[in-house]
């Protein structure tokens, strides 16, 4: 290191290792707080992973806390520093750029030369180019992008090793937080780094056979300090990065009153014992076109008009759909979702990851205080996560969090076949703590619907079957039906009295009073 510069005089324990913002929604709340102040972090990453951004965050959040930032580039010039900045909607006031350009890269003549190795110059004038600025700047927050480039000009790990090590221990002199880019521009890792870093975070980037890239981070070290491990994913959209934290329910619980919501129909709350139970997961199955996602409407609905918050993340329907079809069933969704009572998220399987998904429902539970969520369906989710070998350990994850903050979760999935044996994509009835499922069945040459409980943890409900229908005139549910054959088949049966069915329509003495749905729900 050069002898020529002296580091200010500064207590260089003041503040030492206190976490300081990364300026990345959720990468604070996986650090414990931040990145650790006056240390050297290591930010690893292939080519286009978004390690430039996450840098640019770190410096653009430190100008707005009145810190001093120092970007100092390598591979990136100022103007496309400034133009990435630019289309995020950045401001870089504040933000010193230093575009360092080694003297053997210079069209300048006088700084080129011939009789001395390119790379003994080079590195040496590098390195001594990045400390001026250092000490010209006096930075609180520095990004160095990247040590590719010095990996390069040391043309051996042993030189390597030791330049990165002196530019570390110049940052610590000078109390700066640092965060070092590479990007893994050799075959194998260079785990020389990681021994010598405070840190070492990696991004990664995976492009699935369809649809949009996934990308995640992992904190593979801190030293003295908490955080949470494993892969958290991670969005770069316009305004930059954005991380979700990998959810683990047993860090979130929020007390609540128990009890029960009831859906408005009497008969469909008396099958489930009285209704769903907060803090409860909810399965209901079914056949395509047998009413799946109007029984689910049906409890959203009720609780909206009693003014709880409700939210809807729909992966088969398009919003303009879903709320005609609500309508026209006797669901008017439409003012709750201008009040900001209701929030119904379109879900694009092709373009949404786990950490998203379950990101975007913590958002709801905690800004919008929402007590009913619906997740229509599971079929749409499993084609979003294929690829993922923990998709039902997610699930679980979710669900549980969900139940411990007092949600009343709904969940829809659709079983492959309309009648006969019908198979499920995806077993999820042992994290579900009640299960209705829905069949057709054949009655006088007619096809009808059924409806049947098969458990209920949290209480009684009954075991019965019981017919329901939906119409132009809503859903009507009737009385218990003993006479069935072929329930377990899939193909139930009906064998007792015409009189026992539900009329074709209400009469004047037999008004609808619960128009839970309409011709148009199948789901």
């Amino acid at each position: 290191m050069s002898q020529d510069f002296a580091p200010p005089l500064q207590d260089p324990t003041a503040g030492d290792a206190a976490p300081v913002p990364t300026g990345v929604t959720g990468l604070d709340e996986i650090l414990h707080g931040g990145y650790a102040a006056q240390r050297a972090h290591l930010v690893e990453g292939r080519p286009g992973s978004g390690k430039t951004t996450l840098g640019m965050q770190f410096l653009i959040d430190g100008a707005s806390r009145g810190a001093r930032g120092l970007y100092i580039t390598l591979s990136e010039s100022r103007r496309e520093l400034l133009s990435v900045a630019e289309r995020h909607g950045w401001s870089l006031d504040g933000v010193e750029i230093y575009e360092l350009v080694p003297p053997e890269l210079s069209l300048d003549s006088e700084q080129q030369q011939s009789l001395i190795h390119a790379s003994d110059l080079e590195l040496g004038e590098t390195v001594r180019m990045a400390l001026a600025a250092i000490e010209r700047v006096n930075p609180e927050r520095v990004v160095f992008d990247s040590l590719s480039e010095i990996r390069l000009l040391s043309q051996g790990s042993l030189r390597y090793r030791r330049q990165v090590l002196a530019l570390k221990s110049y940052f610590l002199l000078n109390n700066a937080t640092v965060l070092m880019l590479d990007d893994l521009s050799t075959e194998d890792d260079d785990l020389n780094l990681h021994s010598i870093s405070h840190a070492v975070l990696r991004l990664e980037q995976v492009t699935p056979s369809y649809g949009a890239g996934r990308r995640r981070l992992h904190v593979i070290k801190m030293r003295g300090t908490p955080y949470e491990s494993g892969y958290h994913d991670f969005e770069l959209r316009r305004g930059g990065l954005r991380v979700f934290p990998r959810l683990v329910a047993a860090d979130h619980h929020t007390a609540f009153t128990p009890g029960t919501i009831a859906s408005g129909v009497p008969e469909l709350d008396a099958v489930l014992g009285g209704g769903l139970d907060r803090g409860t997961t909810n399965l209901i199955i079914g056949p395509s076109g047998a009413g799946k996602s109007t029984l689910a409407m049906g409890y959203l609905a009720a609780a909206l008009d009693r003014g709880e918050a409700g939210l809807v993340l729909s992966f088969d329907e398009t919003v303009g759909i879903l709320l005609r079809r609500a309508a026209s069933v006797g669901f008017h969704l439409s003012p709750h979702l201008e009040s900001g009572l209701l929030r119904i998220e379109q879900m694009d399987p092709a373009d949404i990851s786990a950490g998203a998904f379950a990101g975007r429902i913590r958002d709801a539970v905690r800004a919008d205080k929402a007590r009913v969520v619906v997740i229509d369906s599971l079929t749409g989710y499993m084609s979003a996560m294929s690829g993922q070998p923990h998709l039902v350990m997610q699930m679980h994850e979710m669900t549980t969090y969900l139940n411990q903050q007092g949600v009343v979760t709904i969940l829809v999935l659709a079983q492959h076949g309309m009648v006969g044996r019908m198979e499920t994509p995806v077993d999820l009835t042992y994290v579900s703590d009640a299960v209705v499922m829905l069949r057709f069945f054949e009655a006088g040459g007619r096809v009808r619907r059924a409806l049947s409980v098969l458990k209920k943890r949290t209480g009684a409900h009954e075991d019965s079957i019981r017919e329901f229908r939906i119409d132009a005139h809503g859903l009507r549910v009737g009385n218990a039906l003993t006479q069935f054959r072929g329930v377990l088949t899939g193909v139930p049966t009906f064998e007792g009295e015409r009189v026992d069915l539900l009329d074709d329509r209400p009469t004047s003495a037999e008004p609808n009073t619960n128009p839970v749905s309409g011709p148009d729900a199948a789901a």
